[in-house]
């Protein structure tokens, strides 16, 4: 059962995101539960007008809901005429069924990924990759993150998509800039968006993690690479660290140190970021 197969008369029991909730009162001062149920194919609108006030307790918006009614043709739009809503047990449902994807193939971008990784022969930064890449619950969340929650790639296999992006870009400028270093570039470019793996919550909608409000992505990939980077015996401090200015500055040069990149790296890693973020941004949302 979809929202776009819906008729009148048409009696509803499955389950859909919740991405609105209201308490509001009829004309007779009585209250009525009004919400907002999305998938994949469209949106309709719910209403409850008996024991409004019990079944808003039993979901919050942002929530994905079982809900059981009846369609209804209401000033020529269709309509469900609640008579139970609630929230979905654990596994109950996968909420990648109700958000927006990746139009590319996750596998194919996977594979993308992998190659771009064989380009990094430092053997530390290599080592780094491989501890990285080996890590299933990792590759898991790194194919599932979106990128943003309303900016570019704001969809679920958004991360993967835009870290092949820019590892791609990365090789064409290592080719035009031989100079540059191009095994830190390239391990910067595929680790530069880690942290967001750890900053979103999946639901009804995409949304934030108590870490990822307060610390944000950036500090968050950080965290990460510090974390695995540990263990890696073959990855000398300095490489670390340069490789940690790349994450850190790659949105501008604001968090380092008097606010200047440290290396060309830094710098064509900003620049390279903000290249796949603006145009995919644009045609996704049109131009600034």
């Amino acid at each position: 059962m979809t929202i776009a197969t819906l008729r009148a008369g048409q009696e509803v029991d499955g389950v859909f995101a919740c991405t609105r909730k209201d308490r509001l009162l009829s004309r007779s001062g009585t209250p009525y539960l009004a919400v907002e149920l999305r998938d994949r194919t469209g949106a309709v609108q719910g209403r409850a007008f008996r024991d409004a006030d019990v079944l808003a307790g039993r979901f919050e918006r942002g929530d994905l809901v079982r809900v059981a009614g009846r369609v209804e043709r209401f000033r020529d739009e269709l309509q469900v005429e609640l008579r139970a809503i609630g929230r979905t047990g654990e596994g109950e449902a996968d909420p990648a069924a109700f958000l927006p994807v990746a139009y590319r193939d996750l596998d194919e971008l996977d594979g993308f990924l992998e190659h771009l990784a064989r380009e990094v022969h430092d053997p530390g930064l290599n080592a780094l990759l491989s501890v990285l890449l080996g890590d299933a619950a990792l590759r898991s969340d790194w194919r599932r993150a979106p990128c943003t929650r309303n900016g570019h790639h704001a969809y679920l296999g958004g991360l993967l998509e835009h870290t092949v992006a820019v590892g791609t870009l990365v090789v064409e400028t290592c080719v035009l800039h031989p100079r540059l270093d191009s095994d830190l570039l390239m391990t910067a470019a595929l680790v530069h968006d880690l942290g967001r793996t750890r900053e979103f919550t999946y639901g009804a909608e995409i949304g934030l993690t108590e870490a990822g409000r307060l610390l944000g992505h950036i500090e968050l990939g950080l965290a990460l690479l510090r974390e695995r980077a540990a263990g890696v015996a073959a990855l000398s401090d300095e490489r670390r660290i340069a490789l940690q200015h790349c994450v850190l500055c790659h949105h501008g040069p604001e968090p380092a140190p008097g606010r200047r990149f440290g290396s060309a790296e830094a710098l064509a890693l900003h620049r390279l970021n903000a290249l796949d973020a603006g145009v995919k941004g644009a045609l996704e949302h049109g131009l600034p």
